[in-house]
């Protein structure tokens, strides 16, 4: 049965869950190491820009890295905020079947969903395994019942597409999406400014910790990988990125 969506329950909830994202965001930066990052990346790439510094370097690693880990954190946020609305209006409950997000019912359709961050989330590969978890947990679930109805749906927390019958699955994004499960059209655009909670100075506290390990890694990067002369040694660099015996393991 469908409930009218109380705005200010969505309000309470992203203030009161808001903070185990920015929380993640920090410990995130005190986990991170520097032979991680410096194994991760193009060492060549940097030589190609024509990079000088130890802090241009780790700047221009460590922010690439941090964007990609804050964009996992908050597409795993976003989710939850999605199954609490769900379960608000349409009475909707994060799923136990392996590969989908949220089930909930509605005009005698058992919805299946699966919740990315963005439209453009995964390559043929991962497409194909979104469509055989979407095929086994119709058979699971029609174990039980054999006449179920089941729509399954691929929603995208922004962004568009607009085609979003995909023949085995929809795809919603962005306001399809959060309309699909919300009821709301304009919610999407009613969720703004509750997430921007107390940002600011959230974001403060992060970029405290940011200051500190990107002095911290610069003068580990300094003492690690560079010569008495204050360059870069490349070589070494290099070397440590891409060396077969950089952990002196034997190979077979």
């Amino acid at each position: 049965m469908e409930k009218k969506l109380n705005q200010s329950d969505i309000e309470k909830y992203v203030e009161e869950n808001i903070g185990t994202f920015h929380k993640k965001r920090i410990l995130g930066l005190k986990d991170l190491k520097l032979q991680k990052v410096l194994g991760k990346k193009n060492p060549y790439l940097f030589k190609a820009k024509h990079i000088l510094t130890s802090q241009d370097i780790i700047k221009s690693l460590t922010d690439a890295f941090i964007s990609s880990q804050e964009e996992t954190i908050f597409g795993d946020w976003l989710e939850g905020l999605a199954i609490f609305t769900n379960s608000q209006v349409y009475g909707g409950r994060k799923s136990g079947i392996v590969g989908i997000d949220l089930e909930f019912d509605l005009d005698n359709v058992r919805y299946i969903v699966t919740i990315k961050s963005g439209p453009n989330w995964g390559n043929s590969s991962q497409i194909a395994k979104l469509i055989a978890d979407f095929k086994t947990a119709k058979k699971t679930l029609r174990t039980s019942n054999s006449q179920l109805n089941i729509t399954a749906v691929n929603g995208c927390c922004y962004g568009r597409d607009n085609k979003p019958d995909k023949g085995d699955y929809y795809k919603y994004c962005g306001q399809r999406f959060w309309e699909f499960i919300s009821g709301d059209s304009n919610f999407y655009t009613k969720i703004v400014e509750p997430i921007g909670y107390r940002a600011k100075e959230r974001n403060e506290d992060f970029m405290l910790s940011y200051a500190q390990m990107i002095n911290k890694f610069t003068t580990e990067f300094s003492i690690s990988f560079c010569k008495s002369n204050g360059s870069i040694d490349w070589d070494k660099l290099v070397k440590f990125n891409s060396s077969i015996n950089i952990h002196n393991e034997k190979t077979t």
